[in-house]
């Protein structure tokens, strides 16, 4: 069979769990400094799967891929420390203010350039849970795409993915390459391996050892360099990357917090429970 050569889409999002007064900036984009920063939930249930196929094939290759700023490195350290081979940070300026659109154009540039054979991706990230960024993918690489997987496996070339459904579970098989996005009903990753945690915690970017000074550590271990792409390395064309590249335009943040204003307790008989159903379907709460 083919080497499998993976490459897991992941991002580093707010926590959208507090969010505050100043979660927004004036422009519409969120505010990520005033928010505590996260490994993306759903790309976490990716993780595993694309570990758990390494699992079965050990020569399986697996690239982490993050768009983010600088700080965003602590994915690719997170996902190390699981058993990733190793990490690629897009980050530049340009970036900045992208939405899915231009994100996904950013990441099907550095995807062609890292040629793998299959991409495997979080549903949704949490900050903007609009699930488009795999499919869009998916279509500028001009391939298949498998959305809502629970489990992946790997036979005779070909991948084959459960999917959770409304109504039940759906087998799905493709060749490859394919894009596969992977929900929340899939097993939750694993916890760092206490090794791999000794071996890669100096791992850095490039603009992070700038700053640390600290140069001698890559230069004895080169294993501990992540790699760091900026719009030239990837051939982008600026026009299409950023605000410029956004036609989305976030209009308001709000943070809704519900709280229960009144109660009613409802013995345990039929006559009670029949009254509340009928209040229930006449204020157009159910039915």
């Amino acid at each position: 069979m083919k080497k499998l050569k993976i490459v897991v889409l992941a991002k580093q999002v707010p926590d959208t769990r507090n969010v505050g007064k100043d979660a927004m900036k004036a422009d519409g984009t969120v505010n990520r400094g005033a928010l505590p920063a996260i490994f993306n939930p759903e790309d976490m249930n990716a993780l595993e799967q694309a570990l758990q196929l390494k699992d079965k094939y050990p020569d399986t290759e697996i690239t982490i891929l993050t768009m983010g700023p600088g700080r965003a490195a602590d994915i690719i350290r997170e996902g190390l420390y699981r058993g990733v081979d190793n990490g690629i940070l897009l980050t530049d300026r340009k970036f900045a203010g992208s939405d899915t659109l231009a994100t996904s154009y950013a990441l099907s540039l550095a995807i062609k350039k890292i040629e793998p054979n299959l991409i495997i991706a979080g549903r949704q990230a949490i900050d903007g849970d609009t699930a488009q960024v795999g499919p869009q993918v998916a279509e500028k690489l001009n391939i298949p795409q498998i959305t809502y997987a629970e489990s992946i496996s790997y036979q005779n070339n070909n991948i084959i993915v459960k999917r959770r459904l409304d109504n039940g579970i759906e087998t799905v098989q493709s060749p490859l390459p394919v894009l596969i996005t992977v929900g929340s009903s899939a097993t939750i990753c694993r916890a760092r391996n206490a090794k791999l945690l000794m071996k890669f915690k100096h791992a850095c970017t490039q603009s992070e050892l700038q700053e640390k000074s600290n140069d001698y550590i890559i230069q004895q271990r080169p294993y501990l360099k992540i790699s760091e792409w900026g719009v030239d390395d990837v051939d982008a064309d600026d026009k299409l990357l950023g605000l410029s590249g956004s036609p989305t335009k976030v209009k308001k943040i709000e943070n809704v917090v519900f709280t229960a204003k009144e109660s009613k307790i409802i013995n345990d008989n039929e006559a009670e429970i029949n009254e509340l159903i009928i209040e229930l379907i006449e204020n157009h709460t159910i039915g």
